[in-house]
Protein backbone atom coordinates (compact mmCIF):
# COMPACT_ATOMS: atom_id res chain seq x y z
CA UNK A 1 0.00 0.00 0.00
CA UNK A 2 1.35 3.38 -0.85
CA UNK A 3 0.28 6.57 0.80
CA UNK A 4 1.13 10.25 0.22
CA UNK A 5 0.63 12.52 3.40
CA UNK A 6 0.90 15.97 2.15
CA UNK A 7 2.06 19.45 4.07
CA UNK A 8 -0.18 21.41 5.71
CA UNK A 9 -0.02 25.83 5.64
CA UNK A 10 -1.52 27.66 8.61
CA UNK A 11 -4.08 30.57 7.51
CA UNK A 12 -3.45 32.56 10.63
CA UNK A 13 -2.34 31.34 13.63
CA UNK A 14 -3.11 32.87 17.69
CA UNK A 15 -1.96 31.46 20.53
CA UNK A 16 -4.26 32.46 22.95
CA UNK A 17 -3.20 31.12 26.37
CA UNK A 18 -1.07 28.90 28.52
CA UNK A 19 -2.99 25.96 30.14
CA UNK A 20 -2.31 24.29 33.30
CA UNK A 21 -1.10 21.19 31.37
CA UNK A 22 1.81 23.22 29.82
CA UNK A 23 0.70 22.98 26.58
CA UNK A 24 -1.37 26.44 25.00
CA UNK A 25 -4.71 26.71 23.61
CA UNK A 26 -4.30 28.20 19.62
CA UNK A 27 -6.92 29.19 16.99
CA UNK A 28 -5.92 28.76 13.32
CA UNK A 29 -6.79 27.28 10.11
CA UNK A 30 -4.97 24.76 8.86
CA UNK A 31 -5.11 23.64 5.05
CA UNK A 32 -3.20 21.06 3.37
CA UNK A 33 -1.20 21.62 -0.02
CA UNK A 34 0.17 19.73 -2.86
CA UNK A 35 3.19 18.60 -1.32
CA UNK A 36 3.70 15.06 -0.30
CA UNK A 37 6.01 12.36 1.44
CA UNK A 38 5.87 8.82 -0.17
CA UNK A 39 4.67 6.23 2.78
CA UNK A 40 4.32 2.47 1.38
CA UNK A 41 3.53 -0.21 4.11
CA UNK A 42 2.88 -3.60 3.72
CA UNK A 43 2.60 -6.87 5.45
CA UNK A 44 6.19 -8.48 6.56
CA UNK A 45 7.33 -11.06 8.45
CA UNK A 46 8.84 -9.14 11.19
CA UNK A 47 8.80 -5.43 11.83
CA UNK A 48 11.10 -2.96 9.76
CA UNK A 49 11.50 0.59 9.06
CA UNK A 50 13.07 2.19 6.88
CA UNK A 51 13.40 6.29 5.60
CA UNK A 52 15.18 7.39 2.82
CA UNK A 53 14.86 10.57 0.83
CA UNK A 54 15.28 14.26 3.37
CA UNK A 55 17.50 13.08 6.71
CA UNK A 56 16.41 13.94 9.81
CA UNK A 57 19.45 15.11 12.29
CA UNK A 58 20.79 13.51 15.39
CA UNK A 59 19.67 10.42 17.49
CA UNK A 60 15.51 11.77 17.76
CA UNK A 61 14.56 7.84 19.15
CA UNK A 62 11.42 6.53 17.09
CA UNK A 63 9.93 7.69 14.11
CA UNK A 64 6.13 8.94 14.13
CA UNK A 65 5.15 6.17 12.14
CA UNK A 66 6.64 3.55 13.81
CA UNK A 67 5.19 5.40 17.43
CA UNK A 68 2.10 4.97 15.45
CA UNK A 69 2.17 1.29 14.53
CA UNK A 70 3.23 0.35 17.95
CA UNK A 71 -0.21 2.66 19.52
CA UNK A 72 -2.50 0.36 17.35
CA UNK A 73 -0.68 -2.42 17.80
CA UNK A 74 -0.81 -2.26 22.19
CA UNK A 75 -4.86 -2.09 21.31
CA UNK A 76 -5.26 -4.60 18.47
CA UNK A 77 -3.90 -7.88 17.33
CA UNK A 78 -1.98 -6.35 13.94
CA UNK A 79 0.76 -8.61 12.33
CA UNK A 80 4.51 -7.12 11.43
CA UNK A 81 4.82 -4.62 8.90
CA UNK A 82 7.64 -2.99 6.63
CA UNK A 83 7.17 1.13 6.52
CA UNK A 84 9.06 2.57 3.96
CA UNK A 85 8.84 6.32 4.41
CA UNK A 86 10.67 8.49 1.54
CA UNK A 87 10.77 12.37 3.43
CA UNK A 88 10.55 15.25 0.95
CA UNK A 89 8.53 17.54 3.34
CA UNK A 90 11.38 19.85 4.90
CA UNK A 91 11.61 18.94 8.67
CA UNK A 92 11.31 21.36 10.75
CA UNK A 93 9.30 23.99 8.78
CA UNK A 94 6.17 24.32 10.22
CA UNK A 95 4.56 21.88 7.25
CA UNK A 96 3.41 18.94 9.71
CA UNK A 97 5.24 16.47 7.56
CA UNK A 98 5.72 14.11 10.78
CA UNK A 99 2.19 14.52 11.71
CA UNK A 100 0.97 13.69 8.33
CA UNK A 101 3.23 10.53 8.07
CA UNK A 102 2.14 9.19 11.17
CA UNK A 103 -1.22 9.63 10.65
CA UNK A 104 -1.43 8.46 7.36
CA UNK A 105 0.56 5.60 9.10
CA UNK A 106 -2.68 5.01 11.52
CA UNK A 107 -5.01 5.33 7.77
CA UNK A 108 -2.85 2.63 6.27
CA UNK A 109 -3.17 0.19 9.05
CA UNK A 110 -6.78 0.18 9.45
CA UNK A 111 -7.01 -0.08 6.11
CA UNK A 112 -4.12 -3.00 5.84
CA UNK A 113 -5.51 -5.19 9.03
CA UNK A 114 -9.59 -4.39 8.94
CA UNK A 115 -9.67 -2.53 11.76
CA UNK A 116 -12.57 -0.48 10.68
CA UNK A 117 -11.54 2.35 12.59
CA UNK A 118 -14.44 5.16 12.76
CA UNK A 119 -12.87 8.75 11.94
CA UNK A 120 -13.49 10.27 15.47
CA UNK A 121 -11.57 7.08 16.77
CA UNK A 122 -8.88 7.33 14.23
CA UNK A 123 -8.11 11.13 15.02
CA UNK A 124 -8.14 9.83 18.81
CA UNK A 125 -5.29 7.89 18.14
CA UNK A 126 -3.82 10.24 16.23
CA UNK A 127 -4.23 12.85 19.08
CA UNK A 128 -1.93 10.78 21.10
CA UNK A 129 0.99 11.28 18.66
CA UNK A 130 0.69 14.64 18.36
CA UNK A 131 -1.18 18.14 18.33
CA UNK A 132 -1.12 18.18 14.27
CA UNK A 133 -1.96 15.02 13.47
CA UNK A 134 -5.82 14.21 14.11
CA UNK A 135 -6.36 17.53 11.11
CA UNK A 136 -4.39 14.80 8.79
CA UNK A 137 -7.50 12.36 9.14
CA UNK A 138 -9.46 14.43 6.83
CA UNK A 139 -7.32 16.83 5.06
CA UNK A 140 -9.53 19.33 4.40
CA UNK A 141 -9.28 23.25 5.23
CA UNK A 142 -10.41 22.99 9.18
CA UNK A 143 -10.09 25.82 12.21
CA UNK A 144 -8.13 24.14 14.99
CA UNK A 145 -8.58 25.12 18.52
CA UNK A 146 -7.55 24.05 21.51
CA UNK A 147 -4.30 22.37 21.21
CA UNK A 148 -4.67 22.06 17.82
CA UNK A 149 -6.67 19.02 17.82
CA UNK A 150 -10.21 20.40 18.21
CA UNK A 151 -11.43 20.47 14.38
CA UNK A 152 -14.01 21.93 12.01
CA UNK A 153 -14.22 22.24 8.24
CA UNK A 154 -14.49 25.92 7.11
CA UNK A 155 -15.38 26.92 3.40
CA UNK A 156 -13.21 29.68 2.22
CA UNK A 157 -15.00 31.90 -0.28
CA UNK A 158 -11.83 33.07 -1.91
CA UNK A 159 -10.73 33.58 -5.54
CA UNK A 160 -8.68 30.58 -7.72
CA UNK A 161 -5.06 31.48 -5.81
CA UNK A 162 -1.38 30.23 -7.01
CA UNK A 163 0.92 29.35 -3.90
CA UNK A 164 4.73 30.13 -3.91
CA UNK A 165 5.73 28.30 -0.62
CA UNK A 166 9.74 28.83 0.07
CA UNK A 167 11.97 27.11 2.85
CA UNK A 168 15.56 28.44 3.90
CA UNK A 169 16.61 25.21 5.33
CA UNK A 170 16.60 27.01 9.04
CA UNK A 171 15.09 24.55 11.61
CA UNK A 172 13.00 26.47 14.31
CA UNK A 173 11.98 24.26 16.86
CA UNK A 174 8.69 24.40 18.79
CA UNK A 175 9.80 25.27 22.24
CA UNK A 176 11.97 27.99 20.46
CA UNK A 177 8.72 29.78 18.56
CA UNK A 178 6.92 29.34 21.83
CA UNK A 179 9.62 30.75 24.36
CA UNK A 180 8.91 34.43 22.63
CA UNK A 181 5.33 34.43 22.73
CA UNK A 182 3.23 36.12 24.78
CA UNK A 183 -0.25 34.21 24.62
CA UNK A 184 -3.48 36.75 23.56
CA UNK A 185 -6.85 36.70 22.85
CA UNK A 186 -7.56 38.96 19.64
CA UNK A 187 -10.31 41.20 19.43
CA UNK A 188 -11.39 39.94 16.07
CA UNK A 189 -11.43 36.01 15.80
CA UNK A 190 -9.76 34.37 12.70
CA UNK A 191 -13.00 32.49 11.47
CA UNK A 192 -14.28 36.29 11.62
CA UNK A 193 -10.82 37.03 9.34
CA UNK A 194 -11.28 34.56 6.70
CA UNK A 195 -14.57 35.30 5.83
CA UNK A 196 -12.92 38.66 5.07
CA UNK A 197 -12.00 39.44 1.02
CA UNK A 198 -8.22 37.61 0.74
CA UNK A 199 -7.11 41.84 0.13
CA UNK A 200 -7.50 42.70 3.79
CA UNK A 201 -6.15 39.63 4.79
CA UNK A 202 -2.49 40.78 5.03
CA UNK A 203 -3.42 43.44 7.58
CA UNK A 204 -5.67 41.25 10.16
CA UNK A 205 -4.37 37.58 9.34
CA UNK A 206 -1.32 37.08 11.93
CA UNK A 207 1.13 34.34 12.85
CA UNK A 208 1.87 35.28 16.25
CA UNK A 209 4.86 33.20 15.62
CA UNK A 210 6.13 35.56 13.99
CA UNK A 211 7.21 37.96 16.52
CA UNK A 212 9.61 35.54 18.38
CA UNK A 213 11.17 33.61 15.59
CA UNK A 214 11.84 36.67 12.89
CA UNK A 215 14.58 38.29 14.98
CA UNK A 216 15.95 35.11 15.59
CA UNK A 217 16.04 34.28 12.47
CA UNK A 218 15.88 37.70 9.71
CA UNK A 219 15.99 35.73 6.74
CA UNK A 220 12.83 34.45 7.20
CA UNK A 221 11.34 37.65 7.50
CA UNK A 222 13.21 38.80 4.83
CA UNK A 223 11.48 36.08 2.43
CA UNK A 224 7.81 37.09 3.37
CA UNK A 225 8.98 40.46 1.78
CA UNK A 226 10.23 39.51 -0.67
CA UNK A 227 6.61 37.26 -1.78
CA UNK A 228 4.78 40.37 -0.88
CA UNK A 229 7.08 42.72 -2.86
CA UNK A 230 6.52 40.65 -5.90
CA UNK A 231 2.91 40.37 -6.03
CA UNK A 232 1.33 37.87 -2.96
CA UNK A 233 -1.56 39.38 -1.91
CA UNK A 234 -1.09 37.73 1.12
CA UNK A 235 2.22 35.91 2.74
CA UNK A 236 2.80 34.39 6.25
CA UNK A 237 5.14 31.90 8.09
CA UNK A 238 3.23 28.59 8.39
CA UNK A 239 2.94 27.41 11.83
CA UNK A 240 5.98 28.10 14.18
CA UNK A 241 8.33 28.14 10.85
CA UNK A 242 10.48 28.61 8.94
CA UNK A 243 8.46 27.98 6.11
CA UNK A 244 7.02 30.81 4.77
CA UNK A 245 4.24 31.09 1.68
CA UNK A 246 2.58 33.17 -0.59
CA UNK A 247 -0.64 33.36 -1.99
CA UNK A 248 -1.43 35.22 -5.48
CA UNK A 249 -4.39 36.14 -7.43
CA UNK A 250 -2.01 36.60 -10.38
CA UNK A 251 -0.74 33.38 -12.28
CA UNK A 252 2.12 35.21 -14.11
CA UNK A 253 3.11 36.89 -11.22
CA UNK A 254 3.14 33.90 -9.08
CA UNK A 255 5.00 31.86 -11.75
CA UNK A 256 7.29 34.06 -12.43
CA UNK A 257 8.67 34.10 -9.35
CA UNK A 258 12.20 33.01 -8.74
CA UNK A 259 14.21 31.70 -5.56
CA UNK A 260 16.97 29.58 -4.61
CA UNK A 261 14.53 28.83 -1.55
CA UNK A 262 11.56 27.49 -3.46
CA UNK A 263 10.06 23.91 -2.56
CA UNK A 264 6.35 24.36 -4.08
CA UNK A 265 4.76 26.50 -7.02
CA UNK A 266 1.55 25.80 -8.33
CA UNK A 267 -2.54 26.03 -8.15
CA UNK A 268 -3.74 26.37 -4.59
CA UNK A 269 -6.48 24.14 -4.70
CA UNK A 270 -7.65 22.75 -1.38
CA UNK A 271 -9.62 25.83 0.50
CA UNK A 272 -12.74 24.40 1.06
Amino acid sequence: MILFPPAKINLGLNVLRKREDGYHDIDTCMVSIPLVDILEITTSDQFEFLQTGRTIQGDTGLNLCEKAYYLLKEQFSIGPVRIHLRKQIPIGAGLGGGSADATYTLLALNELFGLQLSTENLKEFASKLGSDCPFFVDSSAQLARGRGEVLRNITLNVPTLYMVLLNPGIHVGTKEAYAGVSPTEPKVSLEEILKLPIESWQESLRNDFEKSVFPLHPQIEILKQELLENGAVYAAMSGSGSSVFGLFTSESKAFNFHSEHLIYKGLFKNLG
